[in-house]
């Protein structure tokens, strides 16, 4: 932006060289300065310095550009007795008015000042400057300290407000990831005014948030601060004293979770780099991290790349979360090294991010296709492909343990030993590498469109223990059935010790192919051709090896076993009957669990067996929903323990086709429907700002400064979609009628669909689900906005314990953290 400035000004860069550079300047020419020193940007001084010498006047200069806060504080110190002074003085607070001006207006704002160097002032400063240079201990230091004595007693020369305009999509992407389950925190460079209009913008903050702001000048008034936000928000906002909340945590970050009978903070917090500096102090990194926490978005303002470090560790540490951090420039290589996941975004700003991360994406809103359907598909195959390795392994190995107690524990086994080697390696790999690599329980447009299904992976709904053992249980019992039928089948028989193995590793191999493809959730022609394959590779290697091996292992010969076996039909009996008997109860339980208690995942799967038609008239109908209410949504609590997503800066996510305008964001907040007086315990209580509801139907806004009252005509009542605990499962009607019943009517009768079944005419009503756990809200009035304290606390309290009279019935909910 500056290079085009420059240019429609008719200045333009014409040549440069390591110790010169070319300019051409309109009436003055061609001019070539000579290029004596470059003091780099610092992210601890955030400026940069030029020293050159004029071609015209022969005189050294200085130019320097950094940050409007850090330029305003060098200028030469002006006194108001002289007129020059005085007109110095007064373009610099007409300057200040614009950086204001700007950045209210979300732009990133730059100063460049210049200062004339005597000559023997630069002498002087060289001779340290060479010094410093040269030196082998303490040189980072001597550098900072060389250039911070010749960057002072500066001379304004102008300022620059640039516009970063946002991606597309970015507002888009932060919100799915909220509802996703994922709590942002936002550490950027910018200018806290900036950084906060950027913030409304992309909607990490919105206009309803109360929000926190953290500015203080030492370490006394950072600890008061956080003290009196903690209070306030514990004494607001919980039922639980700090003291009882200490107890039960016993001082340690361990999840916790809030009663659904109280009031959610709907809390965003701002804080600037000085203030964070003194909330990282080990003293204090505790009491910020425990306010933090409970806020719904972090913004951390003028922060530095060590400082991004430090809080990502921070978050990791104390909370033992995992945490994602991204960006798009060197300031953020820090985070995303200390993360346990680094995204780095590919751009402008270089490629020093994406050589330090373990990602790279071109945009920003890939990130959420990455995480959503991605992230999602990879944990569902691990967690899957995990417990079925253990199942495996379990199981065959079960076998030869129950022939040890037919041959006295003698170590050996009824099966063929070349069967034992290749069982593993050959016979049963395939399917399930193809099963790890491609399988999709959901599709990618579900995961996309419900990004509440991103949860399932937070709460390990997919690898428990519960379910390791489950398996394990269940790899003893095939492994019975596939050991004890063919004993059975061949009791009192004359055949060998191969002719009864042989049968036995057969049925395990049908049942471990089988029960792969239970648990398979996606089909396609490389699934059936690897089960194919590896059963039709057992009996080619079977027979090619029986009937090459006439003397092996006297006196039990496999020689023609498979032969033989094959002309026999109580073989084929045994291979049918085994794996039936073996994998009947797992069957009826993946129905009947799938059936009568689905998850959020197999509803997913259910809505993507849809017609086209009925597909995305469901999911669009759901989306719209979400999105006219999203408010309700965003007044949740949040789970500590959720993964913790953490993005370097608005501004390093912007191209020039997207405009941020924050006029729009303002008309927005004006024309946002509100609920009516029956918002009880999401309105926000604060003695900073208060909403309250009078007895007219009234939402009222109070603050310091101002009262606004705005009317509503919309009736609580007819808020939706209604909440949901994503933990239930539902309850099922027992009348169902058998002509209403299809696929489409039993998806939309769930919980997840339940909010948005009256308004689809296709729906029908004989298949509900109920919800047993409502609760009773009391509204509260205020007629007056003084004492603003001990009105909110009593307006709270009546809110929580008030259970008659003029209420609103709403479901409850189980907080969770994002």
């Amino acid at each position: 932006a500056l290079v085009y400035a420059s240019r429609a000004y008719e200045c333009a860069l014409v040549g440069r060289l390591p110790d010169q550079v070319s300019i051409e300047l309109p009436h003055l020419g061609r001019l070539t300065f000579e290029v004596l020193h470059i003091l780099g940007f610092d992210s601890i001084r955030k400026r940069m310095s030029v020293v050159v010498r004029h071609p015209l006047t022969n005189e050294i200069n200085v130019y320097t550009k950094g940050a409007d806060s850090v330029i305003m504080d060098l200028l030469l110190p002006c006194s108001s007795d002289d007129a020059r002074n005085r007109h110095q003085k007064k373009i610099r607070s007409k300057t200040q008015r614009f950086l204001n001006l700007y950045a209210a207006d979300g732009l990133r704002t730059l100063c460049i000042a210049k200062k004339v160097l005597s000559n023997e002032d630069y002498s002087c400063w060289l001779k340290s400057h060479i010094e410093a240079e040269a030196s082998i201990e303490n040189r980072e230091e001597l550098l900072f300290q060389s250039a911070s004595r010749l960057e002072t007693n500066l001379h304004l020369l102008g300022a620059t407000g640039i516009e970063d305009r946002l991606q597309d999509g970015v507002p888009e992407t932060i919100t799915n990831l909220r509802k996703a389950g994922l709590q942002i925190w936002v550490l950027t460079g910018d200018k806290q005014e900036t950084a906060i209009n950027i913030a409304y913008a992309c909607k990490l903050l919105d206009h309803d948030e109360e929000i926190i702001t953290l500015n203080a000048d030492s370490v006394e008034m950072c600890t008061v601060m956080l003290e009196q936000h903690l209070n306030f928000v514990e004494s607001k906002f919980y039922s639980e004293t700090t003291e009882n909340f200490l107890q039960k945590t016993k001082g340690e970050f361990t999840p916790f979770s809030v009663s659904s009978s109280l009031s959610q903070p709907n809390l965003g917090l701002v804080i600037d780099g000085k203030t964070l500096a003194y909330a990282l102090d080990k003293g204090l990194e505790d009491k910020f991290l425990s306010l933090a926490r409970r806020c719904r978005s972090v913004l951390c303002c003028r922060s530095t790349p060590i400082q991004k470090g430090m809080v990502v560790k921070l978050i990791r540490d104390k909370l033992k979360t995992m945490t994602l951090a991204i960006g798009d420039g060197a300031n953020d290589v820090s985070m995303i090294q200390v993360a346990d996941i680094g995204v780095g975004i590919s751009g402008p700003e270089g490629m020093q991010a994406v050589m330090a991360s373990d990602f790279a994406v071109p945009k920003f809103r890939y990130l959420e296709k990455l995480l959503l359907v991605h992230g999602h598909w990879c944990y569902s195959r691990l967690a899957n492909m995990v417990l079925y390795f253990f199942y495996k392994n379990a199981m065959f190995v079960a076998l030869l343990f129950w022939y040890q107690f037919y041959c006295g524990f003698s170590g050996s086994s009824m099966i063929d030993q070349w069967y034992l080697i290749f069982f593993n390696l050959m016979f049963s790999s395939l399917p399930q590498l193809i099963v790890g690599v491609l399988d999709k329980d959901v599709p990618a447009e579900t995961l996309i469109a419900m990004p509440q299904l991103y949860t399932s992976g937070q709460k390990m709904e997919e690898y428990q223990p519960h379910m390791f053992w489950m398996n394990m249980i269940d790899a003893l019992y095939q492994s019975l059935v596939c050991f004890f039928i063919p004993y059975f089948i061949y009791y009192n028989s004359d055949v060998d010790m191969f002719s009864w193995g042989t049968p036995i590793i057969t049925a395990a191999l049908f049942t471990i192919i089988l029960h792969l493809a239970i648990e398979t959730k996606t089909w396609t022609w490389l699934h059936v051709s690897s089960c194919s394959f590896s059963i039709a590779l057992f009996f080619i290697v079977a027979l090619i090896y029986n009937i090459s091996c006439p003397i092996c292992y006297p006196p039990s010969n496999p020689y023609w076993t498979m032969e033989k076996l094959m002309g026999e039909p109580v073989f084929y009996l045994t291979c049918l009957i085994s794996p039936v008997v073996a994998l009947l109860p797992r069957f009826l339980y993946r129905i009947l669990q799938g059936t009568l208690f689905p998850t959020q995942l197999q509803l997913g799967r259910q809505l993507s067996r849809l017609p086209p038609g009925s597909h995305h008239q469901l999911l669009n109908k759901w989306a719209n929903k979400r999105d006219t209410n999203s408010q309700i949504y965003q007044n949740t609590g949040y789970f500590p323990e959720s993964p913790y997503f953490i993005t370097s800066g608005f501004s390093r996510t912007c191209n020039h086709d997207n405009p941020t305008e924050l006029s729009q964001q303002k008309e927005e907040l004006s024309q946002m429907p509100k609920p009516g007086c029956s918002t009880d315990l999401n309105t926000i209580v604060s003695p900073l700002g208060a909403q309250f509801c009078d007895e007219n139907g009234h939402l009222s806004i109070a603050n310091d400064k101002s009262e606004a009252s705005l009317g509503f005509q919309k009736s609580a009542f007819d808020l939706e979609p209604t909440l949901v605990n994503v933990d239930d499962t539902g309850q099922w009607s027992s009348r169902v009628d058998g002509s209403d019943f299809s696929l489409f009517n039993w998806v939309s009768s769930t919980i997840l669909f339940k909010s948005i079944r009256s308004d689809l005419p296709s729906f029908s009503g004989s298949l509900r689900n109920r919800r047993q756990d409502s609760i009773t809200l009391g509204s509260c009035h205020s007629q007056d906005f003084k004492g603003l304290t001990e009105q909110n606390s009593s307006c709270f309290q009546e809110q929580a314990k008030t259970s008659s009279g003029d209420c609103l019935k709403t479901e409850s909910l189980e907080t969770t953290i994002l």
